[in-house]
């Protein structure tokens, strides 16, 4: 299948009709008639609910309502079966953690992992605004932190969109020259958890490159006061796609080396690093309930998404 690119991207820069292009996909994921993370759920299983719903009133029980509400205290009360009813929560806080530190600046095929993140990051915002909730961020540039106060109206998305294709053209510019000193993951989860109220939806869109297991403490704070989930945008090249065969110089935040493509145990070796990292996330993923989705930077978003690549 030939793979195009989304509207307005080249896949290295942002603009800010590539990602006002999203809000006109909302539709396709607001409850009741589907869920955006109902498409998404395939990898992993949560013990998580989905939007959070308040008690409001005990009525007597009518045919048709959902047995598991009954409220037996009443019902032994007053002899007759009353059901309790619960209201939906609203303006509930989404707290998107976008990473666009030096390592998501990478893409082989199609767009850099950056560009996806940021894709990802449009569609959440816009979803959040249709479903009036307050929306904020924390941008991780890497060497520095970008926080956005959660907000509940177009303004408040267009900033954060507008932000974020700053950080893009700024991050371009400096990997170009020189590398800055890495912030290490678990500042930004205190940062995070921080800045998200009780009750959040917190989403993390990163390649967690810098995970490990050392922050499973934090990830366990920051779940048990909000819901958590966990989206990793990774690269075909980081499980040893390539058709490439010649010999490159590379390097990320650690180490530099020239590897041999044609190698067959050059490409074994990167896609066995890539699934160590895998297995890691998702044993977090299982031990804390955390909902775990990948998405490639070789397919546009909304092919992913809806299954049709």
């Amino acid at each position: 299948m030939a793979m195009e690119l989304p509207a307005y991207s080249n896949g290295v820069t942002l603009c800010l009709e590539e990602l006002l292009a999203y809000k006109q996909h909302c539709a396709s994921w607001l409850p009741p008639a589907k869920s955006l993370w109902s498409t998404m759920s395939g990898q992993h299983l949560s013990r998580q609910l989905g939007r959070g719903m308040n008690f409001s009133e005990v009525r007597r029980y009518q045919p048709g309502d959902d047995i598991r509400a009954i409220d037996w205290r009443v019902t032994a009360r007053t002899g007759k079966p009353h059901t309790k009813l619960f209201s939906e929560e609203r303006e509930k806080p989404v707290i998107l953690y976008i990473d666009l530190s030096a390592t998501m600046h990478m893409g082989s095929r199609l767009l850099l992992k950056s560009v996806q993140a940021a894709h990802m990051a449009a569609l959440l915002a816009w979803l959040s605004l249709a479903q009036k909730d307050r929306c904020g961020a924390l941008i991780d540039l890497g060497d520095s932190l970008i926080d956005i106060k959660p907000k509940s109206h177009q303004p408040g998305v267009l900033a954060l969109l507008q932000k974020l294709i700053d950080c893009q053209t700024r991050q371009l510019q400096i990997n170009q020259t020189h590398t800055s000193a890495v912030l290490p993951m678990s500042e930004s989860l205190t940062a995070l958890n921080r800045l998200s109220p009780k009750g959040s939806e917190v989403i993390l869109v990163s390649d967690y490159t810098r995970y490990h297991d050392d922050l499973k403490p934090q990830f366990s704070q920051l779940r048990r006061h909000n819901q958590v989930r966990l989206i990793h945008i990774y690269d075909p090249l980081e499980q040893g796609e390539t058709a490439f065969r010649g010999i490159e110089f590379v390097a990320d935040q650690q180490q530099s080396r020239w590897l041999n493509f044609s190698a067959q145990s050059t490409r074994t070796g990167i896609k066995k690093a890539f699934e160590s990292q895998k297995d890691r996330l998702e044993l977090l993923s299982r031990s804390l309930g955390i909902p775990y989705t990948r998405l490639s930077s070789d397919t546009p978003l909304l092919k992913q998404l809806s299954g049709s690549y």
